[in-house]
């Protein structure tokens, strides 16, 4: 329903329902923390963003000559069946793979307790032996976001900015004047 409802809204609710079928699927597996991931970092923020940013675009409004039913051209039904066949490729490898290789779990190298959850173990497992790509992957993303800040940051001209350290520098006489009037005259503001 993701792919074939043609409101763009719908589909992304019918993704935020994909996203949360596959979390109950990770805690029924018994991955709770893989679950509840799922649960924040995709229905919480990802596809959010998306019912956001279309929200915002207003897509229904807008019409794409490409790809109105009397334009479509054979080279997008032809680059999409070739990348349909892949992926399926890919499907029947990954699923032969699992179903006949019996040996597949035997060849875990971690040792585990059953006393402890699987959020325990994978814990201590990323904190303990892999802790240097953890931090790795961390400055990764640190330096991705610094760079897609600084890569979206303009600086506009003729635009009054706010200068907090004039503000909070500034003294009282620069700030207040005192101006003695005389009695029954009012003030003059070119003074």
């Amino acid at each position: 329903m993701v792919v074939a409802s043609k409101n763009t809204v719908y589909s992304v609710f019918y993704l935020i329902l994909d996203f949360i079928s596959i979390s109950c699927l990770f805690i029924m597996m018994g991955a709770e923390f893989l679950g509840m991931i799922m649960l924040i970092v995709y229905v919480g923020a990802v596809a959010v963003l998306f019912l956001f940013v279309v929200m915002m675009l207003n897509v229904t409004h807008t019409k794409n000559e490409n790809l109105s039913q009397e334009k479509v051209s054979s080279s997008y039904v032809t680059f999409g069946s070739l990348i349909s066949i892949i992926i399926f490729l890919e499907l029947i490898i990954v699923v032969g793979g699992w179903k006949y290789k019996p040996t597949a779990m035997e060849i875990l190298s971690v040792q585990t307790n059953k006393e402890f959850t699987n959020t325990h173990v994978l814990g201590n497992l990323i904190y303990t032996d892999y802790i240097h790509l953890f931090q790795l992957a961390g400055l990764i993303l640190l330096v991705a976001m610094i760079g897609a800040v600084v890569l979206t940051f303009r600086k506009r001209e003729g635009v009054k900015k706010q200068n907090y350290f004039k503000q909070i520098s500034r003294e009282r006489k620069e700030g207040v004047t005192l101006l003695e009037v005389e009695s029954n005259k009012g003030i003059s503001l070119d003074d």
